[in-house]
């Protein structure tokens, strides 16, 4: 069975040229999808303030912060609660339904009251046995939506409450099906989102259980919340870093249809949420990349980048087109064909992210082209013609440093064709003396001096092809001019096995005892 990993996508350590890192970054970055930005964006687990069909009675002009003291009142009146329902259940007599109803609506009131809920108290009165016991078949919407709302803000708590959630797990899921109203079926993938969230450990127990062909049929719906709430919930469910999941929720009949539909038709919204789901399946499953290539998703993509200014729209959409671009060659060698209407989208929309003043849209931008440029020498034409040259260049010398290590793979990647019989990349010496001629250098030269390996391998690749490329051997003119010789000799006796012997090397071969001599 073909490995579905990206694992075996991984660069591996690259000792001579910009043209072999090129090579071997078509998933570097697509493994790592950015947790930290994910989650500065869209939490990962999410309390519920306000129900899926709007209602909700907590005040919101209440503080989210709480004192001490009314953290002691809140856990209080929280465990009172839990009582008030433990007796609800038990009563038989006329109005029982109301009355659970009612002790339910108290409970979810208060663990619904401040963005820290008083889970502890909630879990420490006993709450999962008898919310589990309300969400059994047959009981009221009203019950089970109730219920459902109570679980999902215990499992936005800390990790050890989230699994206090494990009992209720299969009745969440069942309740997910065609049988039950929207109402309740969000609100139950509002809570498994919250506990897919969680890690690794509780995904596994939710895709054994079956949450994601469930989950994956509520992108179907046309109501907005619905499918917001139920994409959240499979972006968490399918996250990896097993590839199966994702691949198994591309595999599902529906849901490449409501992607690329939400993706055309939905608000910015909706189409977020969405994009994050390709996201994960772009990043983690080869398969789901072959088949989403296939699809419209790289214009639907090129599209809302080109009209969208949602930063929060703009990441996963972009982060969305560099993983399709990154995971699968017949992208740029079938599908971004120079002069197609759809290549020059990307490169346009990916120029509108250069001049952005977001830096996350630069880094992600720079990337996509890195590996655009990593194709064939028609792409790198293309790259090279274009707006994004002169804005690569001045971002080489006044970005932050993560952007200008991207940038600077985008750069290389523009001079050399694949690796000849010597292991060295052959050269296109007209972008190489153009780009040095307008300055370049001394950015790569700059990486050589960082304390980043990856960085410092690019900055050295590079000089190397300058060194050896440049006409009339300029190169080491060049490269002495901008105190290239003492970047390099920074690594005479580094630790770095590849990175001491590639400066070593080329001090030698290019600066050696008879150089000078000539003058």
């Amino acid at each position: 069975m073909a490995d579905d990993s990206p694992a075996s996508h991984r660069r591996d350590p690259i000792k001579s040229s910009v043209g072999n890192v090129a090579a071997q970054r078509r998933r570097q970055n697509a493994v790592t999808v950015g947790k930290e930005r994910r989650e500065s964006l869209v939490r990962a687990k999410r309390l519920c303030r306000v129900g899926p069909s709007g209602d909700g009675d907590v005040p919101g002009e209440e503080n989210d912060m709480v004192t001490d003291e009314e953290g002691f009142l809140l856990d209080a009146q929280t465990s009172s609660a839990v009582e008030d329902l433990k007796s609800a259940i038990a009563y038989q007599g006329k109005g029982a339904m109301q009355k659970r109803v009612n002790a339910l609506r108290e409970l979810r009131r208060l663990l619904s009251k401040s963005e820290f809920p008083p889970v502890e108290a909630a879990l420490k009165a006993g709450a999962i046995p008898l919310l589990v016991q309300c969400l059994s078949f047959g009981s009221p919407d009203e019950q089970l939506l109730e219920a459902a709302w109570c679980l999902t803000n215990i499992a936005a708590g800390k990790p050890e409450e989230t699994k206090a959630l494990l009992p209720a797990l299969p009745l969440l899921i069942s309740h997910l099906g065609e049988k039950s109203s929207l109402p309740v079926a969000e609100q139950c993938a509002w809570a498994l989102g919250n506990v897919a969230g969680e890690g690794e450990e509780l995904r596994n127990v939710l895709l054994s259980q079956g949450a994601l062909p469930p989950l994956a049929r509520m992108m179907l719906p046309n109501k907005g919340s619905t499918v917001r709430t139920a994409a959240w919930a499979l972006s968490n469910l399918i996250k990896g870093p097993d590839p199966k999941a994702a691949t198994e929720l591309i595999k599902v009949d529906v849901l490449l249809d409501a992607i690329l539909r939400h993706l055309r038709k939905s608000d910015e919204e909706l189409a977020t949420e969405v994009a994050w789901v390709v996201v994960y399946l772009s990043a983690l499953s080869n398969f789901a990349t072959g088949v989403l290539v296939k699809s419209d998703a790289i214009l639907l993509l090129v599209e809302r980048l080109a009209t969208s200014n949602s930063l929060q729209l703009l990441i996963p959409v972009l982060r969305s087109l560099g993983n399709l671009v990154a995971g699968d060659s017949h992208t740029t060698s079938t599908v971004l064909i120079p002069g197609h209407e759809i290549t020059d989208g990307v490169i346009k929309v990916l120029v509108k992210c250069l001049k952005s003043d977001h830096r996350v849209l630069k880094k992600e931008a720079s990337w996509v082209l890195s590996n655009i440029a990593a194709g064939s020498i028609e792409h790198k034409r293309l790259i090279y013609s274009s707006e994004a040259v002169p804005l690569l260049l001045r971002l080489l010398s006044t970005a932050p440093f993560d952007i200008r290590k991207e940038v600077a793979y985008v750069l290389g990647n523009l001079c050399v064709t694949p690796t000849g019989g010597d292991g060295k990349p052959n050269l296109i010496e007209e972008h190489l003396v153009s780009l040095v001629q307008r300055g370049c250098l001394s950015g790569f030269i700059d990486l050589v001096r960082s304390a980043d390996i990856e960085a410092a391998r690019v900055g050295l690749q590079f000089m190397e092809l300058v060194l050896r490329g440049m006409p009339n051997g300029d190169g080491p003119k060049l490269v002495e001019q901008e105190d290239g010789i003492d970047a390099m000799e920074r690594y005479q006796f580094h630790e770095n096995e590849d990175l001491r012997n590639m400066a070593n090397g080329l001090v030698d071969k290019y600066f050696g005892e008879n150089y000078g001599i000539d003058e």
